[in-house]
């Protein structure tokens, strides 16, 4: 191509996609940074357009008194699109690279390594007639080695395109017709471009190309890379996360099947073993009672050897969740869920237990948190604050641990191209909840859980709100810490097509004649790879529950695989073991699911919608990793003796989450704050009506899908949190269609109190107060709590107004027309006897004195006294924790 005259002003064409320049220098940074910006394409999308000068081309004046340049961008020629994409030899080459790089010593050996690669080779080399672009970058940018290691190892695995292009066809320039291809093209007209520019400035390209590199966005994939390297370096690092995703799609593409289970008992020989699955046997909290209350007895009891870990550092993109302010991304952990955020919500319930322990055993037990955040939608620094707002939670800083998750590069289904917004920018998401073991190895979590002599923990996602209700947590750690298992599963009845994996048995038998068994999930997005029918349930499909009181007694029949909740109990140790492990069993359940789609704006505020995924882990497969073998095949009660198991309880006493946002057209509730909401009233209504207490049932949601909840029932789980002990501080009385109840305080009676309209007890010192130790704000339990009386009482008010469209139910964001609230200080008490209250009414009582309404001659008669000194810290009255064998009983004494 000849030098154009310099006030020429040339147009060239590729792919529907017109590039205009001209000899002014400001159209020479257009032009290079829209190139250095390259995007990847999904290969659906490709066309092979020859040159043309049939475009439109109109000029604007620009800012500068210059005419600017506008060109259409309509494609003008259809040719058929690339040849499909050969996994075969990619997934030979990348085989053998990542084999020579996990024999390498050092880093020297590793540079040598993947220098001699042809990809590698092809894109740094220089050339006769133009210069590598990327060469230049790297230069220019003075990167270190392993820096520089990293960058190629990117290009080695078939991504050059995240770092602006790869140029492996020659740099003669052409004037028109077709190309080998719609990716050599493209790289082709870029380049003499590039050419074009050195020509003109009388450089090498070196300058324009140290100004216009996004050293920032270069920096960030450094990372991004070397995260990426180090963390799955026990499958290859980079090259090694690219050759599972291509491998795990070759057997998509070709139909390919892991495993094979039409029906329950239909077996699958796979290299000599023979493998099954069945519905497992559970532990059924909801029909063995007794069982179910001693194994929540031995939680309480080992709560000092447990810990506690929360995987915060999902995307959440179901949620779109965004500040109303900044209008930036939060992540789920920040949604403001019945007036606190759900992280709060999480702590709070295990606040609650650590009062039951202290209400039993008269000692104060802090458990250690470990959380697993993620640098998206600046997942750590939010989770962060808010400890830091929170002070920790009267908890102390020590007594939590954050650990930060790789992100990783997002992929196309079609041929697992890394998608990419702009040079150095791939598209990144977290790697998965599963990631959770190896990392926390290698952050040293496990050895802060072992400093802190725990032995166990209990796993918790921050999505389900009701996870803590009742027993369910505290029985599944009971069991697991006294009968010495590894690792446990919270579980329940699924619902057909849930996006949520189930519970099964796995059993193989081996060639030698000995067999394994152990607990095992299989997620949603792997149903095909098993031949799972997500349909219906076959009336063969059953499974039996059994205690191990009772050697097996049959307690109940299912009639489905039950669901997976991803509530675990873990051994720290057995955990640590599989953690440390230098191969692929540290990353339990790699799995690549594409069936969504990843959405992105790219550099030029196009928004994307691309049919991908990323290599994720799933944290409860680390059961695979945990079976029991056995000399001979197993026919019955195998679970009795595995070291894994499965407690199982009615589902809204298990899972009910505040995943995904609800469409206002959209009529489920499934997996939405709205449905999750519903769930916890109806747990209110199990919890209440049991307690002689009238109150509407809840029907379905779809009665509710366009009203709201019936009424509101929010209760602190610190009055329990097992049913057992709450239900003893209530008794009689009713709470009428459209009533709101808030009770904030866990040393509360109520004795025959007729609810009609609104009451919000609202406490400071719900569990107790706090005090300085260490030069930290720390919560003492049992220390100068609020208290609240409720006897013989008839509360009347207009309450929320249900026609209100500002109302937003599961935020508690509500309007009222009247309410009856006590806002109790400190260690303020409120009692009310033998009174009627009508209409609005706030109760205020101050730090240190209590308060008496009763009935009075001429209405109310509201008495305000100071608390006697000798009770200021116990208070006048309290409720007194005493453990009967497996039950615990209260007992209110009065001073």
């Amino acid at each position: 191509m000849a030098q154009p005259p310099p006030t020429t002003t040339s147009v060239l064409h590729h792919n529907g996609i017109f590039f205009t320049f001209s000899s002014a220098r400001d159209s020479h940074s257009l032009l290079f940074n829209s190139h250095c910006k390259s995007l990847h394409r999904p290969s659906s999308s490709n066309y092979k357009l020859p040159f043309t000068s049939s475009s439109s081309i109109s000029s604007l004046p620009s800012s500068s008194g210059r005419r600017r340049t506008l060109v259409s961008t309509v494609p003008v020629e259809y040719v058929p699109p690339v040849p499909e994409f050969d996994f075969g030899e990619e997934l030979s080459r990348l085989r053998v690279l990542r084999s020579k790089l996990l024999n390498c010593k050092s880093l020297r050996e590793k540079v040598r390594v993947v220098d001699s690669d042809a990809k590698v080779k092809r894109f740094f080399r220089r050339r006769e007639k133009g210069f590598a672009i990327a060469r230049v970058f790297l230069e220019a940018l003075e990167l270190d080695e392993y820096e520089l290691f990293l960058l190629k190892c990117t290009v080695a695995a078939g991504q050059e395109h995240v770092l602006g292009g790869g140029y492996d066809v020659d740099l003669d320039v052409v004037n028109g017709g077709e190309f080998e291809s719609a990716r050599g093209s493209l790289k082709t007209a870029l380049y003499a471009l590039v050419e074009m520019i050195e020509k003109w400035d009388g450089s090498d390209g070196r300058e324009v190309c140290e100004k216009k590199v996004d050293r920032v966005a270069l920096r960030s994939l450094l990372k991004t890379l070397g995260d990426v390297e180090e963390f799955y370096d026990c499958i290859g690092g980079i090259i090694g996360y690219q050759l599972t995703i291509l491998e795990i799609l070759s057997q998509s593409a070709h139909g390919e099947k892991n495993i094979n289970f039409q029906h329950i008992n239909n077996s699958n020989s796979m290299g000599g073993q023979l493998l099954e699955i069945h519905p497992p046997s559970v532990l059924d909290l909801s029909q063995d009672t007794e069982y179910a209350a001693q194994a929540a007895v031995w939680g309480i009891e080992g709560l000092p050897h447990l810990g506690e870990i929360y995987p915060l550092g999902g995307s959440a993109d179901r949620l779109g969740l965004v500040d109303t302010v900044t209008g930036e991304c939060l992540p789920a952990a920040m949604l403001p869920y019945c007036g606190r955020t759900l992280l709060e919500g999480l702590i709070r319930d295990l606040q609650a237990r650590e009062f039951l322990y202290f209400k039993l055993y008269g000692e104060q037990c802090i458990t250690p948190v470990a959380m697993m955040t993620s640098s998206a939608k600046n997942n750590h620094e939010h989770i962060t604050l808010l400890c830091e707002r929170s002070k920790w939670f009267g908890r102390g800083r020590s007594s939590f641990r954050l650990f930060e998750q790789p992100l990783v590069p997002a992929i196309s289904a079609e041929d697992g191209q890394w998608l990419a917004k702009g040079q150095f920018v791939p598209v990144c998401k977290p790697g998965g909840h599963g990631v959770i073991w190896k990392l926390a190895y290698d952050k040293g979590i496990f050895q802060w859980f072992n400093d802190h002599r725990r032995k166990g923990a209990t796993v918790r996602q921050v999505s389900n709100v009701v996870a803590a209700t009742d027993l369910t947590l505290l029985a599944l750690a009971g069991i697991g810490l006294h009968e010495g298992k590894k690792l446990g599963f919270a579980s329940c009845k699924r619902n057909f097509g849930a996006t949520e994996g189930i519970n099964v048995l796995i059993e193989k038998g081996k060639p030698d004649g000995t067999w394994t068994y152990g607990v095992s999930c299989i997620e949603y997005t792997e149903f095909d790879k098993f031949g799972i029918d997500d349909g219906s349930s076959s009336p063969n499909r059953s499974f039996l529950s059994y205690s191990p009181i009772n050697h097996g007694h049959l307690l109940s029949l299912q009639t489905e695989f039950p669901a997976n909740t991803n509530i675990l109990y873990v051994d720290l140790s057995a955990a640590e073991l599989i953690g440390s492990s230098k191969d692929e069993t540290s990353l339990p359940g790699m799995v690549l699911n594409v069936k969504k789609t990843i959405n992105y704006v790219d550099h030029y505020g196009v928004q994307h919608g691309v049919p991908g995924g990323r290599l994720e882990c799933t944290m409860q497969n680390i059961a695979d990793n945990l079976v029991n073998s056995f000399s001979s095949r197993c026919f019955e009660d195998v679970e009795e003796v595995l070291d894994t198991f499965i407690v199982y309880n009615h589902r809204r006493k298990v899972t009910s989450s505040a995943k995904k946002k609800r469409k206002p057209d959209n009529m489920s509730l499934h997996q939405t704050p709205d449905g999750a909401l519903l769930d916890i009233i109806r747990n209110a209504y199990d919890l209440l009506s049991y307690c002689d207490i009238a109150l509407p049932e809840i029907e379905s949601n779809d009665k509710y899908a366009d009203s709201g909840p019936p009424y509101l029932i929010l209760l602190h789980p610190a009055l329990g949190p097992l049913w057992e002990v709450t239900r003893q501080k209530f008794h009689g009385g009713s709470i009428s269609e459209g009533s709101e109840l808030q009770i904030e305080v866990s040393e509360f009676l109520w004795r025959n109190v007729q609810l009609d309209g609104s009451l919000m007890i609202v406490a400071e010192n719900v569990m107790g107060s706090q005090i300085d130790r260490n030069d930290e704000s720390i919560l003492q339990y049992g220390y100068r709590c609020a208290r609240c009386k409720l006897e013989n009482v008839k509360i009347q008010n207009k309450g929320i107004d249900w026609n209100s469209d500002k109302n937003l139910y599961w935020k508690h964001d509500v309007q009222r027309f009247e309410a009856l609230k006590v806002v109790l200080h400190g260690n303020a008490e409120f009692e009310a006897l033998d009174v009627n209250l009508e209409g609005n009414h706030v109760f205020e009582v101050p730090d240190g004195y209590k308060m008496m309404v009763t009935s009075g001659n001429s209405g109310l008669s509201v008495h305000l006294s100071p608390i006697k000194k000798e009770f200021m810290d116990s208070g006048s009255w309290f409720w007194k924790y005493t453990l009967n064998g497996k039950h615990i009983q209260l007992e209110l004494v009065e001073f």
